[in-house]
C-alpha cells in the first residue's frame, strides 16, 4: 500500500498551521511528540463531552461505557505488539514511568550483588538513570556495549559480554539520536541463551515499525502515547504474563487491590496490580484510537513514506557544507531520526534560526548525555520525521539551514 500524503496530511489538523511570524509550520519533531491525527482530537473531545466517568467503581452507564472502551484500548494494544493477553498491558504515564516500574518492582526484587546488566550509550536517560540506580542500590554491575564509528552496536561486543551472571540486557528499539534499528531479535536470542531478560525501549521504534513480543521473544516493551500520535501522559508497560505475575507492586492504594486488612493485604490480579489509583482514562481510550489509526494506514505505507523521506533527507543534509550526520548513513539500519551539527554553529543557535523559518526541530543533549560524550560533542541539532512529512519539508529544512549559515557568516 502506497501511502496517500495528501490525505494524511488533512488528517493531521495542526499541519496547515501559520505560525505568529507568519511562517508555515513544518514540524520535524515528531520524535519528541508526534502530532494527532482528527480521530484522536474527536475522540478526545467526544469523551469529555458525552461520557466521561471513572472506570471500574460503579454501575452507572457512563462508568460501564468508559471502562468497557478502555478496555478495548488495552485489547487492541495487544493485539498491536503481539502480546499473548490483554493483561500483559499496563497502563502507565509512559515510557519514563514503565521502566522505572520494572527497575524498582523486578529489579529490586530479584536483582542481588555480583549480577550484570547490559546497556548501551545510545540509550535515552530512561532507559539508562533507572539501571544504573538499581544497580547501586542492589550491588549490580553495568556492562556497556561498545558503538561501531558509524553508531550501531558491536553486536561481537555483546556476545562477549553476556555471560551467566547477565540478568538483564535494556537496549532502545531505535536510537531517539542516531537512528539506529537496533537487531532485537537476535540480541533477545542471545540474552535468553545465557538466561537472561530483555527489556526493549519502544518509545521511538513502535510508531514506526512493526513489533511482536511472541515472535521477537522480548520480555518486557515500553512505549509512549505521544510519540505513537496518541495523547501526553499515558504509556505502555508489556511484559510477558509469568514475570508480571512473579513481580511486587510499585505502588500502592485503589483499585490494584483484592482485599485489605488491618494486618494484611492483598494484590489484585494482572493488570490491575500494576495500575494503583484513577488511571489516565481519556488518555488510555484516545491511545487505542491512535493504535487504531497507525494500523488502519499500515506499516508497509509507514515504512514506504518514511524509507522516501529518509533517503530525501540523507542526501540533501549530506549536501550542506561543513555538516555532520551522526549515526548510520545506510539506510537499513536507521530510521527517520538525522541529529547533525554544522561546524561553527552552535545547535542553539542554528535552531532558533531554523524556527524563524517555521522549522520546529529540537536541539541540545536530547537525553542522551553519554552518547554525547562519546560523540565529544556537547549537543546536537535533530530532525525526526513522520510518515505526514513530506519531501518539500525537508527542502524547505536545506533553505533554512542555508539561511542560517548566511546569518552566522559561515556561507
Amino acid at each position: 500500500m502506497t501511502a496517500d500524503i495528501t490525505s494524511i496530511r488533512h488528517d493531521f489538523p495542526i499541519l496547515n498551521t501559520k505560525l505568529p511570524n507568519g511562517q508555515p509550520l513544518v514540524y520535524l519533531d515528531s520524535g519528541a511528540s508526534a502530532q494527532h491525527p482528527k480521530s484522536v482530537i474527536k475522540k478526545i473531545s467526544e469523551i469529555y463531552e458525552h461520557y466521561y466517568s471513572n472506570v471500574h467503581r460503579g454501575v452507572h452507564q457512563l462508568g460501564d461505557r468508559v471502562t468497557s472502551e478502555m478496555e478495548a484500548a488495552r485489547s487492541r494494544i495487544q493485539t498491536f505488539i503481539g502480546a499473548s493477553a490483554p493483561e500483559e498491558i499496563i497502563f502507565t504515564s509512559g515510557t519514563t514511568m514503565s521502566i522505572n516500574l520494572i527497575a524498582q518492582t523486578w529489579g529490586r526484587h530479584f536483582l542481588k550483588g555480583g549480577d550484570e546488566i547490559i546497556l548501551n550509550e545510545m540509550e535515552h536517560h530512561a532507559n539508562f538513570v533507572p539501571w544504573q540506580a538499581i544497580a547501586k542500590e542492589c550491588g549490580a554491575v553495568l556492562k556497556f556495549i561498545q558503538l561501531t564509528p558509524d553508531g550501531r552496536l558491536d553486536q561481537e561486543h555483546y556476545q562477549c559480554l553476556l555471560s551467566p551472571k547477565t540478568k538483564l540486557v535494556a537496549v532502545t528499539g531505535m536510537s531517539n539520536v542516531l537512528g539506529t534499528i537496533n537487531p532485537i531479535e537476535e540480541m533477545a536470542e542471545r540474552a535468553h541463551e545465557v538466561g537472561a531478560l530483555i527489556f526493549v525501549d519502544g518509545a521511538q521504534s513502535v510508531p514506526h515499525m512493526p513489533v511482536n513480543v511472541v515472535e521477537s521473544e522480548i520480555d518486557f516493551l515500553a512505549f509512549s502515547g505521544h510519540k505513537i500520535f496518541g495523547p501526553s501522559g499515558i504509556g505502555v508497560l508489556y511484559g510477558r504474563k509469568a514475570l508480571l505475575e512473579q513481580t511486587p507492586p510499585f505502588l500502592f492504594g485503589g483499585n490494584m487491590i483484592s482485599e485489605v486488612h488491618c494486618e494484611e493485604s492483598h494484590w489484585a490480579k494482572l493488570p490491575a496490580k500494576f495500575e494503583a489509583g484513577t488511571p489516565a482514562i481519556t488518555e488510555a481510550i484516545a491511545l487505542g484510537t491512535a493504535i487504531d489509526y497507525v494500523s488502519e494506514l499500515g506499516f508497509d505505507a509507514i515504512q514506504q513514506q518514511e524509507y522516501i523521506l529518509s533517503q530525501h533527507a540523507l542526501q540533501r543534509l549530506q549536501e550542506v557544507p561543513g555538516l555532520q550526520i551522526y549515526g548510520p548513513h545506510e539506510l537499513e539500519h536507521r530510521g527517520a531520526i538525522f541529529s547533525f551539527n554544522i561546524e561553527g554553529a552552535h545547535p542553539e543557535d542554528l535552531a532558533t534560526l531554523l524556527d524563524r523559518k517555521g522549522i520546529a526541530v529540537r536541539h541540545g543533549h536530547h537525553c542522551t548525555m553519554p552518547l554525547h560524550q562519546h560523540l565529544n560533542i556537547a549537543s546536537s541539532v535533530r530532525a525526526s520525521l513522520a510518515f505526514y512529512n513530506t519531501t518539500d519539508e525537508i527542502d524547505a529544512l536545506i533553505d533554512a539551514i542555508e539561511f542560517a549559515r548566511k546569518r552566522l557568516r559561515l556561507a
